[in-house]
């Protein structure tokens, strides 16, 4: 793989790295659009920097590979996408604060919408700006999180549509349970938003985009797509769970890197890192390695976790501080101050994912993924 800008940034790399495959984000993304019908929609979910994998880089991405709308959290997110000339529709998951709402009107940012003082104010924020705010509705279908209740839709329905600059475009619900192999519940969370084209019609209203697909319902509930789904962690190339009954073929995205800062070679009885909490049974070599906590390596890896060193798997010892891990390379002679270190990716045969870190933290693969992320210092190969 080539790196841009390959001889600036390393110059600037410090001795721990992300490394971002853009290839493998095209490679998930064309595994979810495969198993869509025809016409349907895609939302590629960029939220919190893309699961820490960089928010602009992947949505250009996602934008060149297809994809028809694009999914954060919070407005600003939004704003940053169209400050970097991305123009696709963006949905904000938690809508849009009140003073935030001309500059969404004027970006065309789509909110969800879920309290009609919220709606009332994008109505208002649209007439000034002199323009039509498209609004998605949220429903809470058995999440029990933001939107509203089934039975209150058509009454909020029916207000929603008198405001006047507000354009109903979509109506969208989250599963909750849709990565569990038991589908009943998420049938029937389905079966709620399923009912919402049939209360338009009888208003003689065309029915917007339905959405309620997360990863795990574009893979596993193709009865659930309706018009749009919104991918997420399956694009970085994590399944939800492990309980899917129809998995996809997919590519880890992310890697984290290091470097051997030093090894030394210390007799049995040495004890390693805080709290002595590891000591050598027989004289052995002890690589040090930059990476801490304030990096997004869990401190529950202490005495657990595994560096990948010469395409071999080297323990973890003692606990994960700050800045430093230890690992215990004796039984890698070969193993050299400056030598590459994986802690999250593959080197050689050998292979360390999300899933498997994220189990030895009782976690999940989005935490890690989010938490690594947060290091400054990334490399995206592959770009389009």
């Amino acid at each position: 793989m080539r790196v841009r800008e390959q001889k600036q940034e390393k110059e600037e790399m410090p001795s721990s790295w992300v490394e971002i495959d853009l290839e493998a984000l095209r490679h998930n993304f064309t595994r979810v659009r495969e198993r869509l019908a025809p016409g349907t929609l895609t939302s590629g979910v960029v939220k919190s920097d893309a699961y820490g994998h960089g928010m602009i880089p992947v949505a250009r991405e996602l934008a060149a590979c297809g994809a028809d709308f694009l999914a954060v959290s919070k407005f600003w997110e939004a704003k940053e996408l169209r400050e970097h000339g991305i123009g696709l529709p963006v949905l904000t998951l938690i809508g849009v604060d009140p003073e935030d709402m001309e500059e969404a009107v004027r970006l065309g940012v789509r909110p969800l919408i879920f309290r009609m003082d919220h709606a009332v104010q994008m109505s208002e924020a649209a007439r000034r700006v002199g323009a039509v705010a498209p609004v998605h509705l949220k429903l809470d279908t058995g999440m029990g999180r933001l939107g509203i209740a089934i039975e209150d839709a058509p009454a909020f329905l029916d207000a929603l549509t008198k405001l006047p600059g507000i354009r109903l475009e979509g109506v969208a619900s989250h599963f909750s349970t849709a990565d569990e192999a038991d589908k009943n519940y998420s049938e029937r969370q389905a079966a709620q938003i399923a009912r919402m084209p049939e209360m338009f019609a009888s208003r003689g209203m065309t029915p917007p985009i339905i959405h309620i697909s997360n990863s795990a319902g574009a893979l596993d509930l193709p009865g659930a797509h309706f018009q749009m789904v919104r991918p997420g962690i399956v694009l970085y190339g994590s399944h939800p769970s492990g309980e899917l009954a129809r998995p996809a073929d997919l590519r880890p995205v992310m890697a984290f890197k290091s470097k051997i800062l030093q090894l030394k070679e210390v007799s049995a009885g040495t004890c390693i890192g805080y709290g002595r909490t590891f000591a050598t049974e027989r004289t052995s070599r002890i690589a040090t390695i930059p990476v801490g906590y304030d990096d997004g390596y869990p401190r529950l890896l202490s005495n657990r976790g595994q560096a990948l060193i010469c395409g071999k798997r080297a323990p973890v010892v003692g606990r994960v501080s700050m800045n430093m891990i230890m690992a215990n390379v004796t039984h890698i002679p070969e193993a050299r101050e400056d030598d590459e270190v994986a802690l999250l990716g593959a080197q050689g045969e050998e292979r360390i994912t999300g899933e498997e870190i994220a189990k030895l933290c009782n976690t999940i693969s989005y935490e890690i993924y989010c938490n690594i992320g947060k290091n400054r210092f990334k490399r995206f190969f592959n770009a389009t």
